[in-house]
């Protein structure tokens, strides 16, 4: 099976195809993790997106059914230098090339992903067609120029109706952008009590249930285009003792007042390097958003950076002044990636518990 993979500046990448017949139009982003693609290909903060892995072997573990962040992959298409068709685990369930077939998910192998990731780097933000079903090269430029790129899949991607987790601790109203399973277990591992919001939620609804707290999710797409998350939001945190992580940190920054921007070619991995400011401490984090929190602004609607990163000095947390409210760009479970920062859940927990006993 032929992959091609047509960029919209017209550079083309052929190699084999693997996983699904069919032809995708996404936006081309890379991924800098050596392990977890189960992860990443399941985090629906890919939706609508053709993730180029650095790490050039892939699938050599397989598939199982404990590596899943959500019910299905949501990115558009996969490419790699190579796969494993073999792979060595005790839990694999199948491999990765049948499991995108499955999953109806085109793949391409024997390319130059590192090339692939210097144009990203280079250009930025690229449309791009992933094919294996042997389309011309006119074919994928009547394509790119056919399809529109959508911003707004955190509107469709998370619950579609209220889901109880019931806990004996903190009452937590989740509001889901397309949330990651391990974020909410997360909260459930620390006996949180969860409810657990679609897009769609309105803020009388939440505070219905009488939370404790207000948690703001993972998701993908521009952070402009969630609207009703913005304006839910902002009737909210000055309620709320509130922890917002990836697109929830930049909804809370919207709600505020502040502003976002796109970054050139985002940042996905695991091995992303933040400082927390207050603490003089750093953490290898696990990230993947193409959008960051404007730093202009945010002193006159009374938030704090507290967290950079250490690549490209672009803010990866805020707190508010004087309400119990704080987020960060990267994702503090880790999955994939590094445990560095799962204590943002115990300080969300004890926050909400300080802020009940004042």
């Amino acid at each position: 099976m032929d992959g091609l993979l047509y960029l919209e500046d017209g550079t083309v990448f052929r190699g084999k195809g693997f996983g699904y017949q069919t032809t995708n139009v996404g936006e081309l982003v890379f991924n800098t993790s050596m392990t977890g693609y189960q992860g990443i290909l399941t985090d629906p903060s890919y939706k609508g997106q053709i993730i180029n892995m650095t790490y050039p072997l892939i699938g050599n573990y397989g598939v199982s059914e404990i590596d899943y962040q959500s019910k299905k992959i949501h990115a558009f298409g996969f490419s790699v230098r190579d796969i494993s068709f073999r792979p060595s685990n005790r839990h694999s369930e199948m491999s990765i090339s049948e499991w995108l077939e499955f999953q109806k998910i085109p793949g391409i192998y024997n390319v130059d992903t590192r090339l692939i990731t210097k144009a990203v780097r280079n250009e930025g933000t690229i449309k791009c067609v992933i094919s294996t079903e042997g389309i011309s090269k006119a074919e994928a430029v009547s394509l790119i120029d056919k399809e529109e790129l959508r911003t707004d899949y955190m509107r469709d991607v998370g619950t579609d109706e209220v889901l109880h987790f019931q806990g004996t601790g903190q009452r937590v109203a989740v509001m889901d952008f397309g949330i990651k399973r391990n974020i909410l277990t997360g909260l459930t591992d620390r006996g949180c009590d969860v409810y657990l919001f679609p897009y769609s939620a309105t803020a009388e609804e939440i505070m219905a249930v009488n939370p404790d707290g207000l948690f703001l999710s993972n998701g993908p797409g521009d952070p402009e285009a969630c609207t009703n998350g913005i304006e839910v939001t902002k009737k909210l945190f000055p309620k709320l003792p509130t922890f917002g992580i990836c697109m929830g940190h930049q909804v809370l920054a919207l709600a505020a007042g502040g502003k976002t921007y796109k970054l050139k070619f985002g940042h996905r991995g695991a091995n992303h390097g933040v400082i927390d400011l207050e603490t003089d401490r750093s953490a290898i984090t696990s990230q993947n958003h193409s959008f960051a929190v404007a730093e202009e602004g945010l002193s006159d609607i009374g938030m704090k950076v507290t967290h950079l990163n250490l690549n490209d000095g672009t803010i990866e947390g805020i707190r508010h002044n004087s309400l119990p409210v704080f987020s960060v760009q990267y994702h503090p479970e880790g999955s994939p990636g590094p445990n560095d920062s799962n204590y943002l859940f115990d300080r969300f927990v004890e926050m909400i518990g300080n802020s009940k006993n004042a």
